[in-house]
């Protein structure tokens, strides 16, 4: 376990594959329902940090059922998107997206672990993305050293993630609604309770803004920067390899 994060009451970090695949089935459709739809346009937002050059080759960890893949290879300047998570089901629905797609050719779903990339390293990626999932990495430092193993001098890092709003009024109403309210819609729908409450714990337990940027750091990145929204709890973190 990474020292940088604390340890949950629930299921652990490391156990987050299996909680994946038991709720895989219902996980796109509770996403939009919890978020309101928002997540759609969160992920839309990563675009906007994309470099201004094109044939671009991005590696997607925590891929999930492939919806960042699937957003990111709409930009022009993107090539190919390889997306790798340790979750099978969550990856045999974002297979079945990809076989519909009209660059299906130009994306890769791998099931793997994004604390040992050493099967990608030294692949030459530009672009190094996860979204909403380095929370659940045991060891977030390890992920980001891997991340960039993997990119070429100069990559870009690009994180999408939940973070707590700091405001007097919203944070509370805010971490009340994720640590009662959405457990208890989640677990009714998706039928485990505690794949909700873990989320909730992992939000909590996980460094967010400047904290992040430190471990950005730490890990040898460059250039670290934090763009808040949705005031401040979903954050765009963004760092570069040095060139």
């Amino acid at each position: 376990m990474s020292k940088e994060i604390s340890t949950l009451a629930g299921p652990s970090r490391d156990e987050a594959p299996q909680m994946f695949n038991r709720i895989a089935g219902r996980y796109d459709f509770l996403n939009r329902f919890l978020s309101g739809g928002q997540d759609i346009l969160w992920r839309k937002r990563v675009r906007r940090h994309l470099p201004k050059k094109n044939n671009l080759k991005v590696l997607d960890l925590a891929t999930g059922t492939g919806d960042l893949l699937l957003e990111l290879i709409k930009d022009p300047r993107v090539d190919s998107v390889f997306g790798i998570d340790p979750s099978k089901e969550m990856l045999e629905i974002g297979k079945a997206k990809v076989a519909n797609h009209a660059k299906k050719d130009c994306l890769y779903l791998e099931l793997g672990d994004a604390g040992n990339l050493e099967a990608h390293h030294g692949e030459d990626f530009d672009i190094s993305t996860v979204a909403f999932g380095i929370r659940n990495f045991p060891n977030p430092k390890k992920g980001l050293e891997e991340m960039a193993a993997c990119m070429k001098p100069g990559g870009k890092i690009i994180i999408l993630e939940f973070s707590e709003p700091e405001g007097k009024l919203f944070g509370p109403v805010y971490r009340l609604y994720r640590g009662s309210i959405l457990p208890f819609i989640g677990g009714l729908i998706s039928g485990d309770k505690a794949a909700y409450t873990y989320l909730d714990e992992t939000i909590s337990t996980f460094p967010c803004g400047e904290n992040f940027l430190n471990l950005m750091r730490s890990a040898g990145l460059e250039n670290a920067k934090h763009d808040a929204f949705v005031l401040g709890a979903v954050s765009i973190y963004t760092a570069e390899k040095a060139a």
